[in-house]
């Protein structure tokens, strides 16, 4: 998991890398070492083993906190995102299709005017829908090819 660049770094961590891992890894190094301290009892270095690990656990939590205020707030979403978009239009312009269907086999049993108005309108408001759909699909595959070239 990626992290912002600033939010771990500085008094509490040594490592400088953007995954998470790295910072979890050094803080299970910090708790090995607090544990070597603690066999050999020396009191300073457990003390500062034991503060130093805390203030990393803190730091951690509180990163991890704001991960999902963080997806929402990104200024430019990423691929994930949009690809949970597109999936949503796909379901979108599936039920469109399927509605669209509906209304066009009813209409061809329909034998009222009225009806066959109404099931028109009905018709011709899903396909701008569905025309509407499309495009913002085809918006989401240019974006989507340009994340991933």
């Amino acid at each position: 998991m990626r992290r912002s660049a600033h939010a771990l770094t500085g008094i509490f961590f040594r490592t400088r890398s953007t995954l998470l891992k790295a910072y979890l890894d050094e803080a299970g190094i910090n708790l090995d070492a607090l544990r070597h301290a603690v066999e050999q009892q020396t009191l300073p270095q457990i003390a500062w083993l034991a503060e130093r690990l805390v203030s990393q656990i803190e730091a951690i939590t509180r990163e991890t906190a704001t991960w999902s205020l963080r997806e929402w707030d990104s200024a430019s979403p990423g691929l994930a995102r949009w690809q949970r978009k597109r999936v949503k239009h796909q379901e979108f312009e599936r039920r469109l299709l399927e509605m669209t269907e509906e209304r066009k086999a009813r209409l061809a049993q329909v034998t009222g005017f009225t009806e066959q108005q109404v099931l028109h309108r009905e018709i011709e408001a899903f396909e701008g829908r569905l025309a509407r759909c499309r495009h913002a699909l085809e918006k989401i595959e240019r974006v989507l090819a340009r994340l991933t070239r």
